[in-house]
């Protein structure tokens, strides 16, 4: 008989893996410039209704837990980057634990999708800093490797403390946030201003926040914004917070567009070996990375 520890912990994961909420954005946002030229956009991500619900559960939870003071608390318990350090291969070990086995389109771990992602990157002659990008753009995941619940790990990301738009995924369930009621949090702006540009705004906590800060030292400006709003769909697919943007954010979405059908459409069951790419991979990690990162 399960304890009550573990079923609790089971009603925070609805999820059957951390990449079906992955699954979710491509039935909800096909893009028609699919990277993987090979496979129509209606042969990806065939799912029933009853993983969905799931889905939907994750949704329910993360707009009901994604509060402006969670957000603070974890920023505040995280950003001291204090939790582990190691290598940036041992954190990719741990992802491979984190094997999709409901993909219907693939059977390649964490790695190998990271893989495949910058490896596309590559191949278009993009930068090598946007390469490492594809590469580390997942790593915040190792979140749960200190026991975060999926809903404080993934999801489609939102800006806190000001309205929450109609377009972010599910809206319905942020009736059920605390934040919901706040006279202040709830009007259009909340505690911005108009314009203020995105590095004033917090958003919703997870691993897109997480490992955006964790390479702040390490990589240029169009890579980070690549890695902190690779989830924020409601404004690079919606444009529902133009209100809190300025020029600048205008500008480096570019690249924060430029990088998501890589994310999500790089899958290709051709890809080389790990023992090829190996010589290219630890070499760029190791001109703009240092040895070990501090978690």
């Amino acid at each position: 008989m399960r304890d009550q520890s573990s079923s609790a912990k089971d009603n925070q994961n609805p999820l059957q893996n951390l990449d079906q909420w992955e699954e979710d954005i491509l039935t909800r946002y096909p893009d028609p410039k699919n990277i993987n030229a090979d496979k129509k956009e209606e042969q990806f991500r065939n799912y029933d209704e009853t993983e969905k619900d799931s889905v939907k559960e994750f949704y329910r939870l993360n707009h009901t837990y994604q509060t402006y003071d969670f957000v603070k608390q974890k920023k505040a318990e995280y950003l001291k980057f204090d939790k582990q350090e190691m290598p940036i291969w041992s954190a990719f070990d741990f992802l491979n634990k984190l094997v999709d086995d409901s993909d219907p389109d693939t059977d390649l771990d964490q790695m190998q999708h990271l893989l495949q992602t910058s490896e596309a990157i590559r191949n278009d002659g993009h930068p090598d800093w946007m390469v490492l990008v594809g590469l580390i753009h997942d790593m915040g995941k190792v979140l749960c490797l200190f026991g975060e619940p999926q809903w404080a790990v993934v999801g489609d990301t939102f800006p806190v403390g000001c309205a929450y738009s109609d377009k972010i995924v599910y809206p319905e369930f942020f009736s059920q946030n605390p934040d919901y009621n706040h006279e202040i949090y709830q009007t259009k702006l909340g505690l911005y201003t108009q314009n203020c540009g995105l590095d004033h705004v917090d958003m919703s906590w997870g691993h897109d926040e997480y490992v955006y800060h964790m390479m702040k030292p390490y990589l240029p400006e169009p890579g980070l914004y690549m890695l902190r709003y690779h989830s924020f769909y409601s404004q690079h697919r919606e444009n529902a917070y133009d209100h809190l943007m300025n020029e600048k954010d205008h500008e480096m979405f570019k690249w924060v567009n430029l990088f998501n059908p890589y994310d999500l459409y790089s899958k290709n069951p051709n890809q080389k070996s790990w023992a090829e790419l190996e010589p290219y991979y630890k070499a760029l990690v190791a001109k703009y990375l240092p040895a070990t990162i501090k978690f």
